[in-house]
């Protein structure tokens, strides 16, 4: 089964071609970038699939990263993902942020805790808790840093993502965690997350945890007659 895989949700445009069956990536490029995915994303996938060789109609699945992340990125990843999954008659498969920064250090130590963050602002952290195996000890959410902080320390997890130097400056221990400041997750682990995954279980729906910060503007609007 070939994976195509998508992620625009954080500070890259990215995208991957894996092969199931063979457990490889054929061929991934990732820009970084924090705005501009709208106008990359295209070029970038079929730049990809003509490297390739391979059409739309011959993936398996495509998968997608769904947040959390930018409202404006994740809208850009998942519309193409779910265009390219009509058009091609193919299912999309969702796959979280903080999952798929998670994986690659779940796969190389399995024994070791690792926690997923990502700076959600304002001393906040967007986060999500894997114990050992990768067994998810707190699901995906927004919590303030110090608490993020308090159950990071208490597993003696990883730290990985945007918000692991906000988390680290705050730790409780003379002993600092080990860190990754990684911006965007690996888009090879999101395809190979998005081959393991269940199309029932992991929906391409957008992964917001909180509101936008914009809203609509409610000043100088005329009543209705």
């Amino acid at each position: 089964m070939l994976v195509l895989a998508i992620d625009t949700a954080l500070e890259a445009c990215s995208a991957a071609l894996f092969d199931a069956a063979q457990g490889a990536v054929i061929a991934s490029e990732t820009r970084i970038m924090t705005r501009g995915h709208a106008e990359a994303l295209m070029p970038l996938l079929a730049g990809l699939m003509k490297q390739s060789a391979v059409s739309f109609s011959d993936l398996g699945r495509v998968a997608v990263t769904v947040g959390p992340g930018s409202f404006t990125g994740l809208r850009v990843g998942i519309a193409a993902a779910r265009g390219i999954g009509l058009a091609a008659k193919k299912p999309v498969i969702g796959i979280t942020t903080l999952a798929a920064l998670a994986a690659p250090y779940i796969a190389a130590d399995p024994a070791r805790p690792v926690a997923a963050t990502i700076d959600g602002r304002h001393r906040h952290i967007y986060f999500q808790l894997f114990g050992t195996g990768g067994r998810v000890l707190l699901s995906p959410r927004i919590i303030p840093l110090a608490e993020a902080v308090d159950a990071a320390a208490g597993a003696s997890a990883r730290l990985v993502g945007s918000g692991a130097a906000m988390m680290a400056e705050q730790w409780p221990d003379a002993q600092q965690p080990l860190i990754d400041e990684r911006r965007a997750p690996d888009i090879d682990w999101v395809a190979r997350l998005g081959a393991r995954a269940s199309v029932q279980d992991a929906p391409p729906k957008p992964l917001y945890l909180r509101p936008p910060d914009a809203h609509p503007q409610t000043a100088n609007i005329l009543p209705r007659r």
